[in-house]
């Protein structure tokens, strides 16, 4: 997140590596924690990126979103952007 001094810590493992189409890995913060997957397709000759979050319950749901912690997608997309920009 902008003006945080520290890094953000994740805690979670990888279920699934598939190179180069799908990653799946928990988010093991607490009882609570989502699994997160991302899918890589080629489309016209651009990469499509789909993340989905999956939550074990809606009250877990409500509670990541009242935390704000579902906010940081954007900003690491625009890091992604600048990280594949550079490896061109």
């Amino acid at each position: 997140m902008p003006g945080q001094p520290e890094p953000f810590a994740f805690f979670g493992r990888y279920l699934e590596v598939t190179p180069p189409r799908r990653l799946v890995w928990t988010n093991e913060e607490g009882d609570d924690g989502s699994v997160t997957t991302v899918t890589l397709e080629e489309k016209d000759g651009k990469t499509h990126l789909v993340l989905h979050d999956l939550y074990p319950s809606k009250d877990a749901l409500d509670a990541a979103l009242a935390s704000e912690s579902t906010g940081g997608y954007p900003e690491q997309f625009v890091q992604l952007d600048v990280v594949l920009a550079d490896a061109e």
